[in-house]
């Protein structure tokens, strides 16, 4: 079964499209809806044997792969570099790598703290200033930064708050100074999206993970293909006079949470879409 994509067949033909993060998760749905758009892909994650596996269920064997620390500056150029010399462009980034773990500050060491900060935030700026300056400064193009929402803070991961709030600074940042060269600059934000990462949690924080649901406006978690299809968007000519913006997808969990005065009621109202035929839920709700 191919990819129930909402875009129009060969969207992204005769473009290349850089996924990070693309062996697993809402990077390997990306890569598959963008892939049934006409997008040739290059994969770059830490895991090759993840990325050898999309590439496969991709059925593409000119798809590029790369395995690199995103963290590591001498890595990010050797990856876009490789990019470059296999597909002559790159019109698309999605900066989808990265990783957290629950706790609290009082528990954070330096290590973990700078680990997370190098994943979620530092990782974007190296891969998306490696891209800026090997192809999309003389070329354009547009850039995708898949976040968190840390503007109420992020109590319980301050790590990941930081990071995001950064990152999503760098957003707003490269997008005014990078325009004049064509390059569009966005952030999706995703709420408790029902993707493997679920999976990768302790188990103490599996019970908010099954009833986060009850403090969702909307009632349920959201899909891989929803965030999927809110970063096409942003890559597509329809974005064209959009940059800076840091777009929502959480089923209205952000608004709700500032809400004091009123409980929405229980309702199956919500329809997920999912486009993604080897979607499988994780293990931590089945």
């Amino acid at each position: 079964m191919s990819y129930d994509s909402v875009f129009r067949p060969n969207l992204f033909a005769g473009r290349t499209v850089v996924v990070t993060g693309g062996g697993s998760g809402l990077g390997r749905c990306t890569a598959h809806e963008l892939k049934s758009l006409g997008a040739r892909l290059a994969l770059i994650g830490r895991t090759p044997e993840k990325l050898d596996r999309v590439k496969e269920e991709l059925g593409d064997a000119g798809t590029y792969t790369f395995a690199a620390d995103l963290r590591d500056e001498a890595q990010v150029k050797a990856a876009i570099d490789g990019v470059l010399a296999w597909g002559g462009r790159i019109d698309g980034l999605v900066n989808n790598a990265g990783g957290q773990f629950p706790a609290e500050l009082k528990d954070i060491s330096l290590n973990g703290w700078n680990a997370v900060v190098a994943n979620n935030m530092t990782a974007t700026f190296l891969v998306s200033k490696a891209v800026y300056l090997g192809w999309m400064e003389q070329h354009g193009g547009a850039i995708v930064n898949v976040g968190a929402d840390f503007e109420l803070g992020m109590p319980g991961m301050g790590h990941n708050g930081a990071a995001r709030a950064g990152q999503t600074n760098f957003t707003y940042t490269a997008s005014v100074e990078w325009a004049h060269a064509g390059v569009r600059v966005n952030s999706v934000i995703p709420g408790f999206i029902a993707s493997s990462g679920f999976d990768r949690y302790p188990e103490k924080a599996h019970d908010v993970l099954r009833g986060v649901k009850k403090r969702i406006p909307l009632k349920r978690h959201g899909t891989e293909s929803e965030i999927a299809g809110a970063i096409v968007y942003l890559l597509s000519d329809a974005a064209a006079y959009v940059t800076g913006i840091s777009l929502r997808v959480d089923g209205g969990l952000h608004n709700y949470g500032k809400s004091s005065f009123y409980e929405v009621p229980d309702h199956n109202r919500s329809k997920p879409f999912n486009g993604f035929p080897l979607y499988k839920p994780p293990k931590v709700l089945e």
